[in-house]
């Protein structure tokens, strides 16, 4: 994942952050989901913009929330499937 990208992925998750009212900050190895600062309806929302914006075919992923539960988790999960 290039610098570019990793800004876009930091940029989504702060606006579903904030759709879900949550203005404060968030570091790359804060917790998202198991913190419970998002809900699993923004986890498929995270994983439709994933879909999108990488390609990625979740039908073929063994889901775990703790594969998507940081920015870097994030990070890493998409440059092993990516």
């Amino acid at each position: 994942m290039n610098l570019n990208e990793k800004n876009n992925l930091r940029q989504l998750i702060k606006r579903l952050l904030q759709e879900n009212g949550d203005a404060g900050e968030i570091a790359d190895g804060e917790s998202i989901f198991i913190s419970g600062r998002l809900s699993s309806f923004y986890m498929m929302m995270l994983v439709v913009e994933l879909e999108k914006s990488f390609g990625i075919d979740f039908s073929k992923v063994d889901f775990d929330v703790d594969l998507f539960d940081t920015i870097n988790d994030i990070e890493t999960f998409l440059d092993t499937e990516g």
